[in-house]
């Protein structure tokens, strides 16, 4: 009967630490440490110091500073947070109220200018939720209607306000390649208008990134004349040179194999540095993805197999990629969609499923937490129990991938995050007037 107790009075005092600042030495004792990096350290010692991890090891072996707060952790799993590699956080909040959404812009199919941190709204609802399960970090795309449909934010799910919470600006490129934007067919919808077919789809995204390489040239040029008066910034054409010259990650969207294999003939064509998002149904072409050496993203886990596939072909996907030297990485999106930011709470989940179907347990586990924090740039400080890294740390009473698990506190950048959300409130409330 200690532990609760231990966790009533450490939930306590996080809502005491709310305000206060990272400086705060911590020592979580006694926990099975699962540090992603290397190995399980059972009866461990995490010691957590301005913001960062500052120690890490057995008990015994690891120096405790004499003004820490000890955190008994004794029975309990201690874990890097959670990262989510594809989530609309902040852009939707009620997907039927419409004033609610940012989802999209719909004037036009390639949108490379549009930033997400514009529309970033970080008081959402759907945040708290998702961080009480263990999820400490994410990556906010927009939707996949568009084929280029804007530029991605990294964010960390606590924070004083929406600039602290935001880690990086236009950290990737939103691409999508398939039926949904093919069907479209532009402004309007419909067949009839451009582009209605996989040949304009891909002759479209291909004229984009020849203008951007004509209007990088001529920008070069009148830079070097230190004379660019008649020179006309494009922000949509601007907006693609980091990735034309190969300085940040495309993200492509694409579900069947020989979409597959055309998008990423495109991206070699222009040397686009990928990561390629989705891939559901490509199980025919999987050595070849293998061969292309790009990381995947893999979501919806859950969904349906076609007609001619095997009953778990989905589920085994990211094994049968991982099997081939794949970098793989796991997004909580459900089989509603594409994405939904109302399930990200089980993102460890999908991970489970993932591993129930072959793929080796510390894969799982490194699927959405250092995998996700390599794709997008920030492995050198997310991902691991190492020292150095930001102390996204989470404590839960058993395995992180298994629905049983209650997790009992989340650290983000030292601070113990109050482990209150919306649908908590509502419990407490209503739970008092019965």
């Amino acid at each position: 009967m200690r532990k609760p107790f231990v966790f009533v009075a450490l939930l306590t005092a996080s809502l005491a630490l709310h305000a206060a600042d990272a400086s705060k030495t911590i020592a979580i004792e006694g926990g099975k440490l699962l540090t992603v990096s290397h190995g399980t350290i059972e009866n461990g010692v995490l010691v957590i110091a301005d913001g960062k991890i500052a120690a890490v090891g057995k008990a015994g072996e690891v120096k405790v500073p004499g003004d820490a707060q000890i955190v008994d952790a004794k029975g309990m799993t201690v874990y890097p947070g959670l990262i989510d590699p594809e989530t609309n956080f902040g852009l939707t909040e009620i997907s039927a109220d419409q004033m609610t959404n940012d989802l999209v812009e719909r004037s036009d199919e390639i949108m490379p200018h549009m930033h997400v941190y514009d529309a970033f709204h970080s008081e959402t609802e759907l945040i708290p939720v998702a961080r009480l399960n263990g999820v400490t970090n994410a990556v906010v795309a927009p939707a996949s209607e568009d084929s280029i449909s804007g530029q991605d934010i990294f964010i960390q799910l606590y924070g004083k306000d929406r600039d602290d919470m935001i880690m990086g600006r236009d950290v990737a490129l939103a691409m999508n390649y398939g039926a949904e934007q093919r069907r479209r067919g532009g402004r309007g919808g419909g067949f009839g208008t451009y582009p209605s077919t996989r040949m304009g789809l891909v002759t479209q995204l291909r004229q984009s990134f020849f203008d951007a390489q004509d209007y990088m040239a001529k920008r070069d040029a009148a830079a070097n004349k230190k004379d660019d008066k008649g020179f006309k910034r494009d922000l949509k054409l601007e907006a693609l040179i980091p990735y034309l010259k190969g300085e940040k990650p495309v993200v492509i969207g694409v579900y069947e194999g020989y979409d597959v294999e055309v998008i990423m003939g495109m991206a070699k064509e222009f040397h686009l540095k990928v990561i390629l998002n989705h891939v559901t149904q490509s199980q025919e072409v999987l050595d070849k993805i293998a061969s292309y050496k790009v990381p995947v993203i893999i979501g919806s886990i859950y969904d349906a197999p076609r007609a001619d596939e095997r009953f778990d072909a989905v589920y085994t996907l990211p094994a049968e990629l991982a099997k081939r030297g794949v970098k793989v990485a796991i997004s909580s999106a459900d089989g509603e969609g594409p994405v939904s930011s109302h399930s990200v709470r089980n993102l460890p989940y999908a991970a489970g499923f993932a591993v129930a179907y072959g793929l080796p347990y510390d894969e799982g586990l490194k699927a959405i937490t250092q995998n996700v924090a390599d794709m997008f740039g920030f492995g050198d400080k997310l991902g691991s129990l190492d020292v150095g890294k930001m102390a996204n740390v989470v404590i839960a009473n058993g395995d992180p991938l298994d629905v049983r698990t209650d997790v009992k506190q989340v650290y983000i950048q030292g601070v113990a995050v109050p482990m209150v959300d919306r649908q908590t409130r509502l419990r407490d409330e209503y739970k008092a007037k019965q």
